[in-house]
């Protein structure tokens, strides 16, 4: 299983995991490594066809990683047989980028974390840093021998659900992450345009939560700020170590980038991402919700 718990900070960055964070230039360096499976995971799921890191295999967050019946994952047999399609073993070194700033490269890390996968990356910036460099791309799909894959159980530490959430609320101290806009967690924007499947009834945010947009985390180039500044923007806002923290957005994907900056640059050991999210909760009966800044 990955590991949680704090680590040694290193010298040069000061995260607590920069084991998790490789550049692009490590990326280049590795292509042709067997022993490396690159993967892009984008919100818009064409940039892959119209180019895209050679070597790297296509994700799709809503047609690979969900259940396509029920509001759910694929289970633990159907994330095997993923990743023995695509080619990814066990031991296999595997590095997300995406657009968005890694928005749901973050997300396919979360999964491939909830399933037990030890070896996996982000690329610092993305997209957006390797396309800024002047660094290759290619049309060409990616084409890698099956594996025989087992998945460990899912793990339960990084993931919360609705009863969580309430049962934070309930004890008059959350430590709730709401990582979308200031208008979202006012409840001034309720549906967002070109999002159908993140409506929901009712505008506002969790009663308590925090308002910390996930975008917040990243420097314009679209690499991880330093972590003094990480520190400030959420421990600023009571978000600290000793908690118990739960982030969430509209469906989970946003709020599994501010979990990854929580868990892995920052170190903090109980950290959950609530996927139902607003979807969920702002359409429940009778829940506890906030509108207004």
């Amino acid at each position: 299983m990955v590991s949680h718990a704090p680590a040694a900070t290193d010298t040069e960055t000061g995260y607590a995991h920069p084991e998790v964070l490789v550049s692009t230039a490590w990326v280049a360096e590795h292509l042709d490594d067997p022993a490396v499976r690159i993967v892009e995971s984008d919100e818009d799921i064409l940039l892959y066809d119209i180019g895209h890191i050679p070597g790297a295999i296509k994700l799709d967050w809503h047609l690979d990683l969900q259940d396509q019946v029920r509001r759910e994952f694929v289970d633990r047999a159907g994330f095997e047989a993923l990743m023995g399609r695509v080619g990814i073993a066990n031991d296999s070194t595997v590095v997300f980028y995406g657009d968005k700033n890694n928005w749901y490269a973050c997300y396919t890390f979360w999964l491939f974390a909830y399933f037990g996968h030890e070896r996996i990356k982000v690329m610092d910036g993305g997209r957006a840093k390797w396309e800024a460099e002047g660094r290759p791309y290619t049309r060409e799909v990616a084409a890698h021998a099956p594996t025989t894959y087992v998945a460990s159980d899912p793990d339960p530490s990084i993931r919360a659900f609705r009863d969580d959430v309430l049962a934070q609320v309930a004890s008059g101290h959350p430590a709730l992450v709401d990582v979308r806009s200031p208008q979202e967690f006012s409840g001034e924007v309720i549906h967002m345009p070109g999002y159908p499947q993140e409506g929901a009834q009712r505008g506002g945010h969790v009663t308590g939560a925090a308002s910390i947009p996930w975008g917040q985390a990243v420097a314009p180039d679209g690499t991880f700020k330093p972590v003094e500044e990480l520190r400030s923007l959420y421990g600023d806002k009571g978000v600290t170590p000793d908690k118990d923290v739960i982030t969430y957005c509209r469906i989970g994907e946003r709020s599994s980038h501010s979990w990854f900056v929580l868990t892995y640059l920052l170190g903090y050991p109980n950290v959950r991402n609530y996927d139902g999210s607003w979807t969920e909760y702002g359409s429940l009966v009778n829940v506890p919700i906030e509108t207004g800044a």
